[in-house]
């Protein structure tokens, strides 16, 4: 996995809108970091793939070989670049908030991404009786695809594959139960527990435990630029939420909320002071909890690690 990587490359199959020419979607099963090999050409597909070319009329579209190349460092220039990054993400190449995804949103199309693949939302409306005859059933209408029609994971667990996005970095060992969430630029970077939500730009360290229920505040639901992230054997709470970081081995208690603005009391040897809770943002080795007589936010410190996974859970 590379951290900086600033080019990348790969074969793909692209799924395109007989109607509107429009690019639905693309797959990459194998793309590469660094930059495409002496021989890449971009007017030739290899045979693997070129036999899936072809028509569909069912689905309304047609799909079509494409050779992709992009400069990481810059915006996604089309559907077929953005797939690809979102697919380095999938295939653990590269870690969350590590290129440029700017503009995303603009470049993916709505899609109604179907049991039979992805189809144009309109051709869907156009044809539903057709479709719900020959069993074509919308399982998400969006603009980013479930993960596991795209990429297979090794030695993860995924229990409902509608609630993981392509883009999610999901680690060998990570566990993402019923009601787990995990973002597209967002993820695990080792073994997981996720029973909550992981937003878009947040990453979580090896043997964390994200509680049922618990939400962690990503850079798209009010965190503004700040990349929020949790250490290594951290616990976030059931029914839990942090808008700020965590070092390692930190604890959340269940049903404690702390943004950054969050006022805070911190006890700690002998001494008690008050500060908001962004001045303990990625500290490790911290206990969040709330005092049930006064209602205030507590912090104090922890010795030794962390909570620990059931190894048998996430080898």
């Amino acid at each position: 996995m590379s951290e900086n990587a600033t080019t990348a490359w790969g074969y793909g199959i692209a799924t395109i809108d007989t109607a509107t020419n429009t690019v639905l979607d693309t797959w990459f099963p194998d793309p590469q970091i660094g930059p495409p090999p002496a021989n890449f050409d971009p007017h030739l597909i290899p045979s693997s793939l070129g036999h899936l070319e072809g028509d569909d009329a069912a689905r309304g579209v047609h799909l079509m070989g494409v050779t992709t190349a992009s400069d990481l460092t810059q915006p996604p220039a089309s559907t077929s670049d953005a797939y690809l990054r979102l697919h380095l993400l999938s295939h653990c190449l590269v870690q969350p908030n590590s290129m440029n995804l700017e503009g995303i949103f603009g470049i993916l199309p709505l899609v109604a991404f179907t049991n039979r693949g992805p189809i144009s939302p309109e051709f869907y409306g156009e044809h539903r009786i057709q479709m719900q005859r020959e069993g074509i059933v919308i399982q998400s209408l969006d603009r980013f695809p479930p993960l596991l029609g795209y990429v297979t994971p090794p030695r993860v667990r995924i229990a409902d594959a509608a609630r993981v996005r392509l883009g999610a970095h999901l680690s060998p060992g990570t566990t993402v139960m019923h009601e787990g969430f995990v973002n597209f630029n967002a993820g695990t970077l080792g073994a997981s527990m996720v029973e909550g939500r992981i937003s878009q730009g947040v990453v979580v360290g090896d043997g964390t435990d994200i509680g049922g229920g618990a939400s962690i505040m990503g850079t798209l639901s009010g965190g503004g630029h700040q990349v929020i992230s949790l250490g290594k054997r951290c616990l976030l709470g059931a029914n839990a939420g942090i808008g700020i970081s965590l070092g390692d081995d930190c604890v959340v208690e269940a049903g404690l909320y702390v943004t950054a603005g969050t006022k805070v009391t911190v006890l700690a040897d002998g001494q008690t002071t008050q500060t908001k809770a962004s001045a303990l943002s990625g500290k490790p080795g911290l206990l969040y909890r709330r005092n049930s007589m006064t209602g205030a936010v507590e912090v104090l410190p922890r010795d030794g690690h962390g909570v620990s996974l059931n190894e048998a859970l996430h080898s």
